[in-house]
């Protein structure tokens, strides 16, 4: 059985779906909705008050209703509709916490990578404001909450939707394009899509959707998708921070530039040049082959014999 086949495991009443995904997903969407309707001025104040807020403590109260409603996510999927969170996580019979390592470590390579260069380059912009004890607090809690956060998204859009939704439209292009618009659509409130442009992030993080998405569907798991996810994020909280983000912690460095994105360098070099590269490189290492078939084909119901039994 493939990854979204696992959905089959368990029980799939369509109420279900629409139950878990209004109880653990409204929030986003939420959000969504008072960032299209809200004044422009009510937004800058709300951003305007989170910046009088202690970083750390800023940080804290935002990620910690992702534990609430990760725990929630898996509740649902358990007793709801009755199968495992490891049907939810992985097409293999345990979780292969190697892949969840090597995709944390190729992000972070890459990112600090690209940090010294660009450092190197020009650090006029950039201000060193290391705190030890600040620091420490900070890497502390990023280690223990960020895991929640980026859980949540990936269990909920990669795991969750993208095996529902597949399994209802019986296609897997489909569940891979959807979930990745709203995941892109799940972070449009955040400070950085009004400072620098709602379509420029929106293509940023759709492609970063469907990265993570044939991700998930090339390797029939999550584990990829969380280690890249949770690499990427603890190095924007560790490493440089910016008023105008949606992440202002008290970081390593301070980016002091005027809130700004090329089109060409920041956003499509990334998603058409650097995101395919790494493709390649996991393709290579976990020998993805039948690419057309596993991004789209179709999702069929397997027969009895294939079932597992649910743990």
């Amino acid at each position: 059985m493939n990854y979204i086949q696992q959905a089959y495991k368990g029980q799939r009443e369509i109420w279900m779906v629409i139950l878990t995904t209004a109880l653990v997903g409204g929030v986003f969407l939420l959000n969504f909705i008072y960032y299209l309707f809200a004044d422009p001025g009510e937004l800058d104040a709300a951003y305007d008050i989170m910046k009088n807020i202690p970083p750390i403590i800023s940080l804290t109260m935002n990620l910690i209703p992702f534990v609430v409603l990760i725990g929630l996510l898996f509740l649902l999927v358990k007793y709801v509709h009755q199968r495992s969170i490891l049907s939810l996580t992985t097409a293999r019979d345990k979780v292969d916490y190697g892949r969840v390592f090597f995709s944390f470590m190729m992000i972070t390579i890459f990112t600090v990578s690209s940090f010294l260069i660009a450092y190197s380059a020009d650090s006029s912009e950039l201000v060193l404001q290391f705190d030890p004890m600040k620091f420490g607090i900070l890497f502390l809690v990023s280690i223990l909450l960020f895991p929640f956060q980026i859980g949540l998204e990936e269990y909920l859009f990669r795991g969750y939707l993208m095996q529902h939704i597949g399994i209802i439209v019986k296609n897997r292009w489909f569940p891979l394009i959807l979930t990745s618009i709203l995941f892109g659509i799940a972070h449009s409130a955040n400070p950085e899509v009004a400072a620098i442009g709602f379509w420029k992030m929106m293509i940023f993080y759709i492609g970063t959707g469907l990265l993570l998405g044939i991700m998930t569907l090339m390797d029939d798991g999550l584990e990829l998708a969380l280690g890249f996810h949770l690499g990427n994020n603890l190095l924007a909280a560790l490493l440089v921070t910016a008023d105008w983000t949606a992440l202002q912690t008290d970081a390593i460095f301070l980016n002091t530039a005027e809130p700004s994105m090329s089109i060409v360098s920041d956003i499509l070099i990334p998603v058409l040049v650097i995101y395919p590269i790494m493709l390649f490189i996991l393709a290579k290492r976990y020998g993805w082959k039948n690419w057309q078939e596993r991004l789209f084909g179709k999702v069929t119901e397997p027969i009895k014999e294939d079932y597992k039994i649910i743990e």
